[in-house]
């Protein structure tokens, strides 16, 4: 694992070491400015790899554990990863990685040449979160797949050290939206990631979906987003929606619980209380997006 010490805006950030607890989502990582002159910028089409990924033999890595692999049937990490045009050997950010399962892929699919910033919650904030950085942290030492990995702080407060500026091929996040928006920072979020990417750099966004035709107070807490809200968040920050997919989409999620995305699988918050209805609902009806910055 690279554990290095990130320079942003020309701001000096000690990163926390390996042995450090942390939360919610964070990547270490000393990382060095972009070397692409501002006369000739670097743009994604540029420098994205042409390679294919080997989705196979990743999804089947040693790294990834049972529990994570049942889960892909419900998350089609294969083909949400093609859909956004990933490839091995990009720069990529993973925005909130939690306890990794989208890690254990991303690190596998880029492979030695690549870089995946893991932009964590900051370990500062609290216990839970300490403990849950701690818990990567000791993820990303346990394997060498993680050679090309670092973790970044992403959180609210500090937006602008998720990677350096500039430097991403693409910004990927996974049912992260809703925290962003009930928190109240959700377009100081899409700022840094559009700040991150390079020129023609892509964000994929997968989030849970309120119908159209719900009562927008329902983001509020539910944890579901409309596309209508995500798009314009996103367009807003300057992106440009480019294509859109239904990989990850569930008719059977009708979105109305009492409790919320939270009733589904994998939390089922309701415990023994009709488990097994909702267990036969699956996981969520998700939008699957593609946004790309301006060239």
């Amino acid at each position: 694992m690279k554990m290095k010490t990130l320079l942003m805006a020309g701001t000096v950030l000690a990163m926390v070491a390996a042995c450090t607890p942390e939360g919610e989502s964070s990547l270490g990582g000393d990382v060095g400015e972009d070397g692409a002159s501002a006369e000739t910028p670097q743009t994604a089409e540029m420098a994205a790899p042409g390679a294919s990924v080997d989705y196979d033999s990743v999804l089947a890595g040693e790294q990834r554990s049972a529990e994570n692999r049942a889960r892909d049937a419900f998350r089609h990490p294969a083909e949400t990863l093609e859909f956004f045009g990933l490839r091995p050997g990009m720069t990529v950010v993973e925005i909130a990685p939690g306890g990794g399962w989208y890690t254990e892929v991303l690190a596998g699919a880029l492979g030695p040449q690549g870089t995946l910033y893991a932009a964590h919650t900051n370990p500062e904030s609290s216990e839970g979160a300490a403990r849950s950085v701690a818990g990567f942290d000791e993820k990303l030492a346990g394997n060498p797949v993680y050679a090309n990995t670092e973790r970044t702080v992403f959180a609210k407060g500090n937006t602008d050290t998720l990677a350096p500026a500039g430097t991403a091929d693409m910004v990927l996040t996974f049912r992260n939206i809703h925290n962003f928006y009930i928190g109240g920072w959700a377009p100081e979020a899409f700022s840094a990631f559009y700040t991150a990417l390079k020129p023609g750099g892509i964000l994929g966004v997968v989030e849970h979906r309120l119908p159209e035709d719900a009562e927008d107070a329902r983001m509020d807490e539910s944890g579901y987003m409309k596309r209508s809200t995500v798009v314009k968040m996103a367009e807003d920050a300057g992106f440009e929606l480019v294509d859109e997919s239904e990989v990850n989409a569930n008719p059977k999620d009708t979105a109305d619980y009492e409790k919320g995305v939270w009733t589904l699988p994998p939390t089922l918050t309701n415990g023994e209380t009709d488990r097994d209805k909702y267990v036969a609902i699956g996981e969520s009806d998700r939008m699957t997006l593609k946004f790309r910055k301006p060239a």
